[in-house]
């Protein structure tokens, strides 16, 4: 199939398709004309790509995760140590976006709003604030 129905097949963009292929996550045949052919085979890693991806996953870890995917005799934990190492990296953002939350909700609560030119989130910016 050519590389538009693989797009609607796998639900990704034709430019991202071409993209895995030149970073080599997928290698599809190529007709005699040099078209690119893409394989039922294709299209599941093209969605295994995806939601890898969807899940937060570098090409990297994608590259790592299709690797295993493709290796029967893999070891379960070798999966498992990438999707942990994830989830450590999830929760620090997690836990990083609660403190500028809170930050945030912190200045806001501090400012006026009104006429006046005193404004802690201004000063927090300029580095003059109320937390440091």
């Amino acid at each position: 199939m050519n590389i538009g129905i693989a797009s609607e097949k796998s639900g990704l963009p034709s430019k991202t398709i071409r993209y895995y292929e030149d970073i080599g996550l997928l290698r599809p045949a190529r007709t005699e004309n040099g078209y690119r052919d893409y394989s039922a085979d294709d299209i599941h890693r093209l969605r295994f790509l995806q939601r890898s991806r969807s899940l937060g996953f570098s090409v990297d870890e994608c590259r790592q995760l299709l690797s295993l995917y493709q290796d029967r005799d893999r070891d379960s934990a070798d999966g498992k140590a990438i999707a942990k190492a994830k989830l450590v990296e999830i929760d620090r953002k997690i836990a990083e976006l609660v403190g500028l939350r809170g930050l945030l909700h912190h200045l806001v609560e501090h400012c006026h709003g009104d006429e006046r030119p005193d404004c802690p989130i201004i000063d927090e910016l300029a580095g003059e604030g109320l937390v440091q």
